[in-house]
């Protein structure tokens, strides 16, 4: 016994195709699923795989017998698989008409019952889809891309030193993914020849994935700037060193009016530190403990006050019962405060996700990036950053105040990239970052 195989959508496609195909009967003896269509071996769907035969004695005998079936062009199930039905002649000149005429009845009755399985295919896709979107169907299925970059030789060596390039420098699988897609669809073979060409491309892509925080010039005076964010990404030391910018003044900003006000008087010598850079820069701290305070503070200076930092206490981004209790208490800035998370450039992509994620309802305008000088790649805050579509406005790279602090820019993410051919001109060309100041506090 000779056995066949079909690949189609359901099983019914499978049937489908065997009758159009031989227009026999036949049995199915097996099914399985299998992954079919799809492109470079990726996004296939699943499908059915049959395996089947041929029954030649029982299509013999109802050919000798030439027996009726119920009408023509039906559907006829010879072991719950279908194949086209042949009808009986009544005479020599119908015999004629209908066999000219069979054929396009097939075509027919195939059209229909294809109708049907496209619906029911359609139908089936929505299920697998509302199915596959659950925590675990996405993990797998981000596991299986991965996989499929990690060692397919079907792509350009191009596109496969571009990934290993991405990888080296800390770039997430996802944020990989969509490059290598765009390079696929822009990028023509004559570019894809050249690695460098490939590269310079690639630099500017990830250039332009980069949002860099532009301040509301409109906003009403006082502005209250309050910083949140996990324990020991450097907060306190951020606070101080804008203070001391905006505080002190610089060549190019002139001082205003500045005060600190601390919400951590629960960690050991926390208000102790901040009164104490305070006293040294001589700017005024204050020390709240609920939204009430906060909002009297606020109230009591804000006349002659131009800028108010907000330094917050370290929580973990887990527990979600003191972040709502430290939100409460910072609703005592009202709602014109600008919020401004700060996470360290050494926290792996998953978690900075999970951090971003977690600090959501405070509703922060811009990501400050600490701890830069502690790490050698950053496309784990580049990838992080394009996937939740946030703005960086600040860069830290060291303990000195008010030195190591600089104002975002593409070109400072870039140049710190590996494997890449920087050309600083060119790249400061593409991406200018202005002489503006980006906290337009005056």
């Amino acid at each position: 016994m000779e056995m066949y195989i079909e690949q189609g959508a359901s099983r019914m496609d499978c049937e489908l195709k065997i009758a159009a195909k031989y227009n026999r009967p036949f049995r199915i003896i097996s099914e399985k699923e299998v992954r079919v269509g799809g492109v470079l071996g990726l996004f296939s769907k699943r499908g059915i795989q049959v395996e089947f035969y041929f029954s030649p004695s029982q299509y013999k005998s109802h050919a000798q017998k030439n027996e009726p079936f119920l009408q023509q062009g039906s559907m006829y199930y010879q072991g719950n698989s279908p194949y086209m039905a042949v009808p009986r002649h009544h005479s020599e000149a119908q015999a004629k008409s209908d066999a000219s005429n069979l054929e396009i009845e097939k075509l027919k009755t195939l059209a229909a019952a294809n109708n049907a399985v496209n619906a029911a295919g359609a139908k089936l896709a929505r299920e697998n889809k509302a199915a596959e979107s659950s925590s675990q169907a996405i993990l797998d299925m981000l596991s299986e891309i991965k996989g499929k970059i990690d060692n397919r030789t079907d792509i350009h060596p191009s596109l496969i030193h571009a990934s290993k390039v991405l990888k080296m420098n800390d770039f997430s699988e996802n944020y990989i993914n969509g490059m290598i897609e765009r390079m696929q669809k822009e990028l023509s073979l004559d570019q894809l020849k050249n690695q460098e060409t490939v590269l310079d491309h690639l630099l500017e892509w990830i250039g332009e994935s980069i949002n860099i925080y532009k301040e509301d010039a409109n906003i009403r005076k006082p502005r209250i700037m309050v910083l949140v964010g996990p324990t020991g990404v450097g907060k306190t030391t951020t606070i101080s060193k804008l203070a001391a910018i905006y505080g002190i003044g610089t060549d190019k900003i002139p001082a205003v009016d500045v005060r600190m006000i601390t919400i951590d008087a629960f960690r050991i010598c926390a208000k102790e530190q901040i009164q104490q850079i305070g006293d040294i820069m001589q700017i005024p701290v204050s020390c709240v403990v609920n939204r009430q305070d906060l909002r009297r503070e606020i109230t009591l200076h804000g006349d002659y006050t131009d800028l108010f930092f907000i330094d917050t206490i370290g929580k973990s981004p887990k527990d979600s019962s003191k972040l709502g209790e430290m939100k409460e208490i910072l609703d005592g800035a009202g709602k014109s405060a600008d919020f401004h998370l700060v996470i360290s450039a050494t926290t792996n992509t998953s978690n900075i996700i999970d951090i971003m994620r977690q600090f959501e309802p405070f509703n922060y305008k811009s990501v400050i990036l600490s701890k830069l000088d502690e790490t050698d790649h950053v496309g784990n805050i580049i990838s992080a950053l394009a996937e939740k579509r946030k703005s960086v406005s600040y860069i830290t790279d060291g303990q000195s105040v008010p030195l190591d602090i600089k104002r975002a820019s593409v070109v400072r993410f870039l140049i710190n990239l590996d494997g890449f051919n920087i050309n600083r001109e060119k790249i400061e060309k593409r991406f200018p970052s202005g002489d503006a100041d980006q906290f337009n506090w005056r």
